[in-house]
């Protein structure tokens, strides 16, 4: 694709999203932009988290782009926080293990599978449990979302890509999650050029790859004090 625009073009109102990145790390910072410059609305956003005030998620929010969250950390967003208490928008908070295989089981076609976190905390209201081997679980159901929108390190133009570090945490799952995966690239090789035991998405899940210049802020930053 020529652009982030280019590629969030068709994404509509209402539409739901899986969103990589860990943190502020490896997040699809293009894409983001580019969805709130389109102005579209109601979105129902997967994400871990939901970025800060003045970046990532954390910009569709303040525009209220956003109507209903699933993470698992929000803690550095006050506009998520006003926004919940004033019940302005739906949240479903979830353990981010069970998030990151129910993202995991969606992209593989599982709908649903047993967890024992959250068992009798209000996590599993409404939700059926079951027995195995004297201890319960809970039924957690697989996600899938219309669109996906990831950051990596490198791809090619056939969408096999490769992440650094961090970044590795939550963006090959929501890759596997969506109908329509869009990848944003640091770096756009040849095909060929990527080692094939180095891959970390195979291209069959990704449908659009788009490269450009990224921000990458640091989320918190500590330093040590010297002596």
């Amino acid at each position: 694709m020529r652009s982030a625009a280019e590629a969030v073009r068709d994404i509509p109102d209402g539409a739901s999203i899986a969103a990589g990145g860990f943190g502020l790390c490896g997040i699809p910072e293009l894409c983001i932009a580019a969805l709130r410059a389109q102005g579209t609305r109601e979105l129902s956003v997967v994400s871990n988290n939901c970025g800060v005030d003045d970046f990532g998620l954390g910009l569709l929010l303040a525009s209220q782009q956003i109507r209903k969250m699933t993470s698992s950390y929000v803690g550095e967003n006050k506009e998520f926080e006003r926004q919940f208490l004033g019940k302005e928008l739906e949240v479903e908070l979830v353990p981010q293990g069970t998030l990151a295989e129910r993202l995991r089981a969606g992209g593989a076609g599982i709908p649903a599978f047993y967890t024992p976190a959250g068992v009798g905390t209000p996590v599993a209201e409404g939700k059926e449990t079951r027995e195995f081997g004297g201890k319960r679980y809970l039924l957690e159901q697989g996600i899938v979302c219309d669109y996906a929108i990831v950051k990596a390190w490198k791809g090619d133009r056939y969408g096999n890509l490769v992440y650094r570090r961090t970044a590795r945490n939550f963006n090959p799952l929501c890759a596997m999650a969506g109908r329509i995966t869009i990848a944003e690239v640091e770096q756009l090789v040849e095909v060929g050029e990527l080692d094939p035991d180095e891959v970390h998405t195979p291209g069959v899940f990704v449908q659009r790859v788009v490269v450009g210049q990224h921000e990458k802020r640091i989320e918190r930053r500590t330093t040590r004090k010297g002596a």
